[in-house]
């Protein structure tokens, strides 16, 4: 009875345990290898990712109160840049581009070191209000742009 029993616990023990599968290997037939392709940025998609970078810093620079330069002449581009689907460059963004650019050209153009605070996050807001109807996806990257007073 006892060597039942053991052979029993020991047959147990093997079927329990995980046996290690290799992943099966997927080959496609001669001729139809499919073809990587690197994601293609924008030309507006690179922009804004510009934009965002170039704001870090200046969110930075107004928290140590260092100045934050010249406005960025590349913001421009925003008229001119090529976008992923052409039909969102349509009167709303360009209206919305216009506020982004106004409330830009505020922060750089207003020295007083009391307003910067407010005119970054008036920028920050320019952003978000035109995400919320185009392109939704960074609004919370955005968001991690304001400045709490």
């Amino acid at each position: 009875m006892k060597k039942i029993i053991a052979l029993a616990l020991i047959f147990g023990l093997f079927s329990c345990q995980k046996k290690e599968e290799k992943p099966k290997e997927e080959k496609c037939a001669p001729g139809t290898e499919k073809k990587l392709e690197m994601y293609q940025m924008s030309e507006m998609a690179a922009l804004m990712e510009q934009m965002y970078v170039d704001n870090q810093r200046v969110k930075e620079n107004i928290k140590k109160g260092e100045p934050i330069g010249k406005f960025p002449e590349h913001y421009m581009k925003i008229y001119s840049a090529k976008f992923t689907d052409e039909t969102d460059n349509d009167s709303f963004f360009k209206e919305k581009a216009d506020e982004y650019i106004a409330a830009q050209r505020l922060l750089y153009a207003d020295t007083d070191s009391k307003n910067a605070t407010k005119n970054f996050n008036a920028a920050v807001d320019a952003c978000i209000t035109c995400h919320e109807s185009k392109c939704g996806g960074p609004i919370q990257r955005i968001k991690k742009l304001y400045i709490k007073e």
